[in-house]
């Protein structure tokens, strides 16, 4: 009687928390930061009538903050949590580099220095908490009990 691997019960279970980190989801979080990027440039130069209405810095803010906690959930490292920033800061820099015939996404006014600082600072702040914390609690964990 032949087994098909794919129905067959796993001989031992693997915890929840020692699942290994799938490359493919990882890997699309990533491109996900780029894309991320390159569509807050773009919708930067919304109007309201004759009002400025940056709402692509709010929402890259909002995103590559989920990205950040997305990597992390699904790689358990700071490291790497870092990947879709990275990303967002190319596709950024992309953006301001000039195309074919000197044409230029990116304009040069208040949004567009705004917009990596907002968009970067949330992810950021929560790296460095979430870093501050793992260094409390390795300090704590170290220090001898009297």
């Amino acid at each position: 009687m032949t087994v098909d691997p794919a129905t067959a019960a796993p001989d031992a279970p693997i915890p929840a928390g020692d699942a290994p980190p799938r490359t493919g989801v990882v890997a699309l979080l990533v491109v996900d930061g780029l894309i991320c990027a390159v569509l807050s440039v773009l919708f930067l130069g919304m109007y309201i009538g004759s009002v400025p209405f940056p709402i692509s810095i709010l929402v890259a803010a909002i995103v590559n903050l989920l990205l950040v906690m997305a990597v992390r959930t699904e790689t358990g490292s700071l490291g790497k949590s870092t990947w879709p920033l990275v990303a967002w800061t190319v596709g950024f820099v992309l953006c301001l580099a000039g195309g074919p015939g000197a044409d230029q996404l990116a304009v040069a006014d208040w949004r567009i220095l705004l917009l990596p600082i907002a968009a970067l600072g949330p992810a950021g702040m929560y790296l460095f908490s979430a870093r501050i914390n793992a260094i409390t609690n390795a300090v704590r964990q170290s220090r001898p009990q009297k």
